[in-house]
């Protein structure tokens, strides 16, 4: 009796439609014991193979199915997707590109290449794909989100974020949308907008780990760590070898100001993922204020496979860090990236000197006329310049590891920076007759900090302003907030722009009797200059040169410290800051 193979099949589809696989693979592989080159029945194993989770089997049959008929835009189709699961990207593509030359308004095939494109990081040409699957399918609420997802890997959050919102807008009850919205709303700053839209997600998919997580990155942005602390717990209850949030576990026990529990957490991070350099750096930064030095140096050197991390750089020379004699050897010491890291790190180039090297210092171009000089330098380069010949290189931020330095050993003579006598006496000149203690301020840092919890407005440091002594601004640039409220006082002096570089700011410390000043550089040019200088912390500054609880500075001998009791709190501060004003100038 022969078998009709065209009725066969028609049995099988049937048999796979009503749910019956079973049967369909007995029939597809009766008729190919028959005729073993049918191509339905070949597309047809390799579909039930490739929703059985056998991608492998799916990709030989289905192989087997477009040598049979080439001209199959579903074959190709669902041999990448088999080719897809197997990891094999750039033979998916080739599938899918196949199947678009013979179908070009196939959606899907255009969806599924930008998601390959996507896995190969080709993130332009995947949104091209994406555009292409939503201008032929416009309810395509998927190919919105992925389109989302390649602008985010590409920086262009505002982007990804109308993406995601269409996506939402197409498909309400889509949670991956509200989580990736809310990622893309926390790039942008709006923590409290990514707040509602992760618990969204949420709502919608309870037990979404990332979500809970992610949730709790923005309460921490939003100054509430016990709730973010809450919501990384439930994340790793959800997904207990969830090594991120076991990392931002550890953040929000930092905020709190449980650095032990925090230490444990980011310990666990790494016991998941050795590799995680944030969970490192911060581990470094915890361990350091504990004064565990000798671990916190060493974690500490993870702070360059920090992603973005600026002032990596390699040389022609090997690393120094302590190892090798340098008597007779020339060793480059070389800055990073903050002004206020070279003024406290610069101190170890006459511990180098003492080694019985010759040191060489590059610095940023507005450090350099105030550290030509400092004392153990042969030279001082601004950073950037053709560098002489050297033997070894150091970063100074690697310097207290190459000298194992603990509690009982910080190099702390001060001062080891000293301002230029003949910008002294211009500036004595600038500031007129001294009748009066002479106290400087500075209230604000740099405007490129994100996240900037370290500085104040104007209006919450001009409490201290008052009869009875000469104040200066010691700010360069001053926010655009605070502009028209300092031109309206002529009680406190200020010379902008013409503090053209730390020699002339180093100028002015030397002339005033006190420097008040939020943490920025200025804090570390008055304690390197040994002069008196009082720092104003925010309640979660995580710095591990102020350690913990102290009002002293074991770096700068001449500094005390001023905390804030809880965050954002400025006020009780500068109440302080008063009374001690008071008592010390009797005004």
């Amino acid at each position: 009796m022969t078998l009709d193979l065209s009725q066969t099949m028609q049995s099988a589809f049937a048999a796979y439609q009503l749910g019956h696989w079973a049967e369909a693979e007995r029939i597809s592989r009766r008729v190919l014991e028959v005729r073993a080159d049918t191509f339905e029945a070949l597309f047809l194993l390799g579909i039930i193979a490739g929703q059985a989770g056998k991608a492998g089997e799916a990709v030989e049959l289905l192989s087997r199915a477009v040598a049979a008929n080439p001209n199959s835009p579903d074959a190709h189709f669902n041999r990448g997707v088999a080719l897809a699961e197997l990891g094999r990207a750039d033979e998916a593509l080739e599938s899918y590109e196949r199947v678009l030359a013979l179908s070009p308004d196939y959606a899907q095939a255009h969806f599924n290449r930008g998601v390959v494109l996507g896995e190969l990081r080709r993130w332009d040409e995947a949104i091209a794909c994406y555009d292409r699957a939503v201008a032929l399918r416009r309810d395509y609420a998927e190919a919105h989100h992925n389109r989302g997802v390649a602008l985010a890997e590409l920086k262009r959050p505002a982007e990804a974020l109308e993406s995601y919102k269409r996506a939402i807008a197409l498909k309400p009850g889509y949670p991956s949308a509200y989580n990736n919205a809310g990622v893309a709303l926390a790039s942008l700053d709006r923590a409290a907008e990514a707040l509602h839209y992760y618990e969204r997600a949420i709502a919608l998919k309870p037990d979404y780990a990332s979500a809970h997580d992610n949730r709790g990155i923005a309460l921490a942005d939003l100054d509430r760590a016990a709730e973010a602390l809450d919501s990384h717990d439930r994340a790793i209850a959800l997904n207990p070898d969830y090594a991120e949030a076991h990392y931002h576990r550890g953040n929000a026990l930092r905020d709190l100001h449980r650095h032990a529990e925090a230490v444990a957490s980011y310990e666990r991070a790494l016991a998941l993922q050795p590799d995680h350099a944030s969970a490192h750096w911060n581990l470094a930064d915890c361990l350091l204020l504990l004064s565990d030095f000798a671990r916190g140096w060493k974690e500490y050197e993870w702070r360059w496979k920090l992603p973005h991390r600026e002032g990596k750089r390699d040389f022609p020379k090997p690393l120094w860090l302590g190892g090798q004699p340098v008597e007779g050897r020339t060793v480059l010491l070389h800055s990073e990236v903050g002004l206020g890291d070279t003024l406290l790190f610069c101190r170890y180039a006459r511990e180098v000197a003492a080694l019985g090297a010759k040191v060489i210092l590059e610095v940023q171009p507005p450090l350099l006329p105030l550290l030509t000089g400092l004392e153990g330098v042969a030279r001082t380069l601004p950073r950037g310049a053709v560098l002489p010949e050297f033997d070894y290189h150091c970063p100074l931020m690697s310097l207290p590891l190459a000298f194992k330095t603990d509690l009982t050993s910080i190099p702390a003579q001060v001062p080891y920076v000293r301002s230029d006598p003949a910008r002294r006496a211009a500036w004595n000149d600038k500031l007129g007759a001294k009748d009066k203690p002479r106290i400087a301020l500075v209230w604000s840092g740099s405007a490129r900090l994100k996240n900037d919890k370290r500085s104040m407005a104007l209006n919450q440091m001009l409490p201290l302003v008052a009869g009875g002594a000469q104040w200066v601004s010691l700010q360069k640039d001053v926010p655009e907030t605070d502009a028209a409220l300092l031109a309206s006082r002529p009680d406190l002096q200020h010379f902008g722009r013409e503090l053209r570089d730390f020699g002339d700011t180093a100028a002015v410390v030397d002339l005033v009797d006190l420097v008040v000043t939020v943490d920025t550089s200025v804090a570390n040019l008055a304690g390197a200059m040994g002069k008196t200088v009082w720092i104003l912390l925010p309640f979660n500054l995580h710095d591990w040169r102020w350690m913990l609880e102290r009002r002293d500075s074991p770096w700068y001998p001449t500094a005390r410290l001023f905390r804030q009791p809880s965050a954002g709190d400025w006020k009780s501060v500068i109440a302080r800051v008063r009374e001690e004003l008071a008592h010390e100038f009797n005004f």
